[in-house]
C-alpha cells in the first residue's frame, strides 16, 4: 500500500536524502507536504517536481516569494505559512508517516503534533527528545504512534535490539555503545582549538551535514544531544550509554548484551541508509548506498572519547543525569552558543563555556507541559545570550 508522507525540513541533508530514497521507489510513497525554512528555490524545485497539497514555511515575506515561484512552475501547491501550519500538516487525517527533520528546538511541537495523531514518525528531529523526553515518550505510548529513529545511531541501536525489547523487558540487553566518528578535530588539544574557524569546524570528515549539526560533531555536543536521545528511546540511564570513537564511521553503533555478545550494524556512511529503513520498516527497500566491501575495508579502529579536549560530551552526560528540564535548558544554551562561533562572535571552544555556565546558572524544574518545556527553552536562550554578549569578540 502507498504511503502518504509529510516531510517536515525538506530542503535539508535529511529531507534532500528523503526524497532520494522516495525517488527510487515511487509506486510505494505520496508527498502531501513539504516544509522549508530559508530555501525557498530548492523547495519551489521540489513542488513543482513532488507536486504535495502543501507546502510549508514560517515567514510571511518567503511564503509570497514560494507562491510566486509556484505560480510561474505552473504548480497547484498551496503554500501555508507558520508553525501552526507545521503541525496541521504533520497531524492531517490523510497522512500515515511524518519525517521530522527541521533541525533544533524549532521542530518539537510540529513533531510533536505527528506523535500526538498517531502516526508513524520517522525522529530526525533529536532535539524533540532531549528537549521534552518525558512528555515525548507518554504521547508516544496515549496514541499508540510507531516512532522509528532515523539518526544514524539509533537507527542502528534499533536494529541490533531484540524484536521482543521493552523497557519491561530488556532481552538480555546490558549496555548501548553509540559510535562517534570524533569529528574534524579528533586528536587536537584544546588550547590548538581556539582559534578554530567555522570554515574548519563545519568540514566533517566523513558526513555530509548543515552547519549546526557539524559543528555539533565538531564539539562532541551532537554525541552528548545523542547519548540523551537514546535513554529516552530505549528506556535505558546514561550510566548504561557509552561512547566509542570510530574514525572509519562504518559501525554506526553497537548492542552489548548480558551474555557477552556485542551486535553492531555497519554500513558505509550515508542517511539513505536509515532513511530507507524506516520508510519501508519493517520490510526493507533499496536505497541507492553502495554494498559494504570489508575486505576492502581492512581495518577498523576504536578509542575512548577525549572529554579533557572536548567537554561538552561530558555536560551532556551531566544534564542527562540531572533530568527534569535540565536537556531543555542544555539544547537551548548550545544552540544559541553554535550560533554565536558560526557568527564569528565567540570562539569555538567558548561554546562549551557557554552551555556549562548556563546549566550551573539555572535553576531546574520538572516541566510538566509544553508550554513549561518552550519556557525553560526561552529563559535558558536569554541567559546563553547574556554570557555570550560577556565574551564575545
Amino acid at each position: 500500500m502507498q504511503q502518504t508522507i509529510t516531510l517536515l525540513g525538506a530542503t535539508g541533508t535529511i529531507g534532500v536524502n528523503t526524497l532520494k530514497v522516495i525517488d527510487r521507489h515511487p509506486e510505494q510513497f505520496k508527498i502531501f507536504a513539504l516544509s522549508g525554512h530559508r530555501q525557498f528555490h530548492r523547495l519551489a524545485q521540489q513542488c513543482i517536481r513532488y507536486q504535495p497539497s502543501y507546502a510549508v514555511v514560517l515567514d510571511n515575506k518567503i511564503g509570497a516569494q514560494l507562491s510566486a515561484l509556484l505560480v510561474d512552475g505552473n504548480c497547484p501547491t498551496e503554500v501555508l505559512v507558520g508553525a501552526q501550519a507545521l503541525c496541521d500538516v504533520a497531524s492531517d487525517p490523510s497522512v500515515d508517516s511524518v519525517m521530522a527533520a527541521i533541525v533544533g528546538s524549532a521542530g518539537l511541537r510540529s513533531t510533536m503534533a505527528a506523535v500526538r495523531s498517531g502516526k508513524k514518525v520517522l525522529l530526525a528531529n533529536k532535539e524533540s527528545l532531549v528537549m521534552a523526553g518525558t512528555l515525548f515518550m507518554q504521547a508516544v505510548v496515549d496514541s499508540e504512534a510507531i516512532l522509528l529513529p532515523i539518526d544514524s545511531e539509533h537507527n542502528a541501536i534499533f536494529q541490533c535490539l531484540p524484536t521482543y525489547y521493552s523497557s519491561d523487558h530488556r532481552g538480555g540487553v546490558s549496555k548501548l555503545l553509540l559510535s562517534a566518528s570524533g569529528g574534524p578535530f579528533r586528536g587536537w588539544e584544546l588550547a590548538h582549538m581556539a582559534s578554530v574557524t567555522p570554515e574548519q569546524a563545519c568540514a566533517h570528515p566523513k558526513w555530509e551535514m548543515g552547519q549546526k549539526i557539524s559543528v555539533d560533531s565538531a564539539t562532541l555536543m551532537n554525541k552528548g544531544l545523542e547519548v540523551i536521545e537514546a535513554g529516552w528511546l530505549f528506556a535505558m540511564s546514561p550510566e548504561n550509554i557509552d561512547v566509542v570513537v570510530h574514525p572509519q564511521s562504518i559501525i554506526h553503533s553497537l548492542v552489548q548484551y548480558l551474555d557477552g555478545s556485542v551486535l553492531a550494524q555497519l554500513g558505509y556512511p550515508d542517511m539513505r541508509t536509515p532513511i530507507a529503513h524506516a520508510l519501508a520498516w519493517p520490510e526493507r527497500i533499496e536505497s541507492g548506498v553502495e554494498n559494504l566491501d570489508l575486505v576492502a575495508l581492512s581495518q577498523l579502529d576504536f578509542e575512548a572519547p577525549d572529554q579533557s579536549n572536548f567537554p561538552c560530551l561530558q555536560i551532556a552526560y551531566s544534564a542527562a543525569k540531572i533530568g527534569g528540564d535540565a536537556p531543555a535548558v542544555l539544547n537551548a544554551a548550545n544552540e544559541i552558543a553554535v550560533q554565536a562561533f558560526l557568527d564569528r562572535r565567540i570562539g569555538f571552544t567558548e561554546i562549551a563555556s557557554v552551555v556549562d555556565n548556563t546549566l550551573l546558572a539555572y535553576k531546574f524544574n520538572e516541566p510538566e507541559s509544553l508550554a513549561a518545556v518552550e519556557e525553560a527553552d526561552m529563559i535558558a536562550r536569554g541567559m546563553a545570550m547574556a554570557r555570550v554578549k560577556r565574551i564575545e569578540r
